[in-house]
């Protein structure tokens, strides 16, 4: 028989049981015991109840609030503000210093490229113009004292 034809039969297995370990509570350290002079020491009250029970225990006094610092004349907020709005304008005028520079630069650069375009295309046409006149096999013809009559030359 081959073994996926046999019946499934669950495998028998020792159970095993696991208990936690407790662990001791982690307690936080006491409180150092702060030594109080005699003469803070607050004295006690005792005070009865509409039902006749006593309270006793230490008298508290209310607490006090801080007393609040005066106000500046003008506000922090109003300081940053002014502040941040005299670092803008400082700012903004260098950006304009930059761009004038940069504009300056530009056009310096532009007419630099226009002055060498003249000056390099005049010259390649003194090479062309000046190629013509000088061509060889021409006739040079000097005309000192000439004599023209009824269209003809005598020379």
């Amino acid at each position: 028989m081959y073994p996926e034809h046999t019946p499934h039969v669950p495998a028998q297995r020792a159970v095993e049981v696991h208990q936690p370990t407790p662990y001791p509570p982690v307690m936080p350290a006491p409180a150092p015991v702060v030594p109080v002079q005699p003469s803070t020491v607050p004295a006690v009250a005792s005070v009865v109840l509409p039902d006749g029970r006593v309270v006793t225990g230490y008298a508290i006094e209310p607490t006090r609030p801080e007393p609040v610092a005066a106000k500046p004349a003008v506000s922090r907020v109003a300081v940053n503000v002014a502040l941040g709005g005299a670092g803008f304008l400082a700012v903004c005028g260098g950006l304009v210093l930059l761009t004038s520079f940069i504009a300056a630069l530009t056009a310096f650069i532009t007419q630099l490229i226009i002055l060498a375009a003249v000056i390099f295309g005049g010259w390649i046409a003194v090479q062309i113009l000046g190629a013509r006149g000088h061509q060889a096999g021409g006739t040079t013809v000097n005309i000192r004292k000439a004599v023209f009559k009824r269209n003809h030359f005598h020379g």
